[in-house]
């Protein structure tokens, strides 16, 4: 079958940089999505995305669809014949040409032959319109009289299948061969013979870097030499570096300088305000310190760059002297005045203002602090400190800085470090992946502040409900199983629960409200490990327990992960599950006592003997919490359990033998389940 290359470029008015990936990346989809479902096969698909345009390119693009057999079924062959008729006219075909089909049901006329391919020329149109349709654009809009809608106004489009023009109208504009080039180092229309020439031609004649990932990697070549130049290292944010990229079609990195003064603010302020307002790259010394200069890229190849950064260093000077500002003004009001305001600001209508939700988590904090041998006397000072940045100038301009502003104006207060400390790490973890608070405040602070609003918004009986969590809920539980099993801490968190939910006295939903959290969070727990590829089955083993110390749950998951792996594990998974249904099907209450006198057979009495040497040993494991060696242990039990299964009748005639072997049944289920419920496996 023949083939072509087949490029189709949109050409626009400079598209939102953040989206501009994201767009490109639904534009391709939505193309060979189209063109899998049309049957029509291709080599190879590129996506090219700059401010300007988007564009795909396919190779090896067959220019038919291939003939597919049809099959349509008509009416039964007892019907009258103007229907038979009806249906042969509908085919095409007359009654002769239709066949008989004998189903269950009876026989039936149907139409079997080849329906011919399109084009792939006339069908290019429609998949390209229907991709552009379905881009994810959260808002359209028009320009000048016309009724077409887009992300932004449309201004040319190319499309080229071989050598030829595709014949289509999108978007109010008929396609052609011409694309644009740079807006300033070429402003004038290039056009194209075939779709190969695309990339060459716009980077060598109009100056545009048309593939997203080329340009992505030249900034990050340039910014890098460029903070070498300079004696440092340059910091690579992947964000801003996909931001910039998608800003400029032919980026030039240059380097401009601030004035060393600024270096007084805390460093973090200096770079958000580079990073959000200008789009700047920043560098670091040998130390790791900030350097007074900054990495810009312009969109065009100056003929005189000290003018441009010249430019761009009187547009930084009064965004930096306003941190500055900020940062001088809030340090003349100690945190500690700042108290008093936080009654002003509503942190949820029924639980009050953040005021009321520090000196919730007062008490709180110092209650964690306790039971992980830290300083009470710190987490309650950092408790009430630790809203009071929310009311700085500094947090008001940049929201990404609280807590660590909250950090540096209580260190300049005089606050013993760890208090400070605490400031910032009652935010950690802020994401998946980050890094957890280190300090003993910090921890109880960071538990205390998610733990009091999980309990307000669920005992306000306002939990997160599909995907709808403003307050981030789940969030919030994670990051206190990670801070919990990640520092090892020995926490109950049915415990902490029920102390949470005492500091916000009483809600709606206060009955059971400690246990109804417990439940939200330890199911969060399931998402975790499955980015540790750790199975739903064994997460069920050991949820099916419901153990309420994060750790020691954790702990069970890396035990029944590894039991899993023994040999023995499928067989036992399987005797805990017969064990599991003979017990549930007995009426009334089974007991614990075996009488030895009462076991007549030699495999049951093996079993017995199993028994009670296993609770033995298992016992101090259980209390240690050492269920790797516990299952371990366990698995040695497999070969009496199988023989006592297929030798011994456990519902033996007799009742006190039948109760007897339940009794010796119901103490094998007992011990395994002190790790986990091990039938779940199975």
């Amino acid at each position: 079958m023949s083939q072509h290359d087949f490029l189709v470029e949109l050409g626009t008015e400079e598209l939102p940089p953040k989206a501009l990936k994201a767009l490109s990346a639904a534009f391709l989809d939505g193309i060979t999505s189209g063109l899998d479902t049309a049957g029509i096969g291709y080599v190879e698909a590129r996506p090219f995305a700059a401010p300007r345009r988007l564009a795909v390119l396919l190779s090896g693009i067959q220019l038919q669809q291939p003939d597919r057999e049809i099959e349509k079924r008509g009416p039964a062959t007892q019907a009258p014949e103007k229907a038979v008729q009806g249906f042969a006219g509908s085919c095409g075909v007359g009654i002769d040409q239709l066949e008989v089909m004998e189903t269950p049901k009876g026989s039936y006329y149907v139409y079997r032959g080849v329906e011919q391919g399109q084009s792939t020329a006339s069908l290019l149109p429609g998949i390209v319109t229907e991709s552009l349709n379905k881009l994810p654009i959260p808002k359209r809009m028009r320009w000048g009289a016309s009724r077409t809608e887009f992300v932004r106004p449309v201004k040319w489009l190319c499309m080229l299948l071989g050598d030829e023009v595709v014949d289509a109208e999108i978007l109010g504009l008929k396609a052609g061969r011409k694309t644009r080039g740079h807006r300033f180092h070429y402003n004038h229309d290039i056009e194209l013979m075939t779709p190969a020439d695309y990339a060459a031609v716009l980077k060598e004649t109009g100056k545009v870097i048309a593939d997203f990932a080329e340009r992505r990697e030249l900034i990050r070549e340039q910014v890098i030499r460029e903070g070498e130049r300079i004696g440092g290292v340059a910091q690579i944010d992947e964000d801003l570096l996909d931001e910039v990229t998608a800003l400029n079609e032919w980026p030039v990195a240059l380097t401009g300088r601030f004035e060393e003064r600024f270096l007084d603010v805390p460093a973090e302020a200096l770079i958000l305000s580079m990073k959000e307002n200008q789009k700047y790259f920043h560098a670091l010394d040998a130390d790791g310190k900030l350097m007074p200069f900054f990495i810009t890229l312009a969109n065009i190849e100056s003929r005189d760059p000290q003018q441009v950064i010249a430019g761009n260093e009187k547009v930084i000077r009064p965004r930096l002297a306003d941190a500055a500002f900020f940062f001088d003004t809030d340090k003349k009001q100690p945190l500690e005045t700042r108290i008093e305001k936080l009654k002003s600001v509503v942190f949820q209508q029924q639980l009050g203002t953040v005021y009321d939700k520090t000196q919730r988590i007062e008490g709180l904090a110092a209650a964690i602090a306790e039971l992980i041998n830290g300083d009470t006397n710190y987490a309650r000072r950092a408790a009430a400190l630790s809203k009071c940045d929310l009311m700085t100038d500094m947090v008001f301009e940049f929201t990404e800085l609280q807590g660590l502003m909250g950090y540096h104006y209580a260190l300049h207060d005089g606050e013993p470090e760890e208090v400070a400390q605490a400031m910032d790490e009652q935010y950690m973890p802020r994401f998946a992946g980050d890094a957890l608070p280190a300090t003993r405040t910090g921890i109880a602070l960071a538990i205390a502040d998610r733990l009091d609003t999980l309990t307000g918004l669920f005992g306000i009986n306002q939990p997160p409900t599909g995907s709808k969590d403003p307050f981030a809920l789940r969030r919030a539980a994670l990051g206190v199983l990670r801070i919990i099993v990640e520092h090892k801490l020995d926490l109950d968190l049915h415990q902490l629960l029920t102390l949470a939910a005492e500091q916000h006295g009483t809600l709606p939903g206060s009955e059971g409200l400690a246990d109804r959290v417990l439940d939200f969070m330890l199911d969060r727990f399931r998402a975790w490990y499955e980015d540790r590829d750790i199975s739903a089955e064994t997460f069920l083993a050991v949820h099916a327990l419901r153990p309420t110390s994060p750790l020691d749950f954790d702990r069970r998951i890396e035990a029944v992960s590894h039991f899993r792996n023994l040999a023995e594990a499928e067989s036992l998974a399987a005797a805990n599950k017969r064990v599991s249904n003979i017990l549930s099907k007995q009426a009334g209450e089974i007991g614990t006592d075996i009488d030895t006198n009462l076991l007549q057979e030699a495999d049951e009495k093996a079993l017995a003997t199993a028994l009670t040497s296993a609770e033995h040993d298992l016992q101090p494991l259980f209390e240690q919490g050492d269920y790797r060696t516990a299952l371990e242990r366990l698995a040695g039990l497999r070969d009496v359990i199988d023989t006592f299964f297929d030798n011994v009748m456990v519902m033996a005639e007799e009742d006190a033998v039948r109760a007897n072997r339940l009794a010796l049944l119901k103490r094998l289920r007992r011990l395994f389940l002190g790790v986990a419920d091990i039938s779940l496996l199975g």
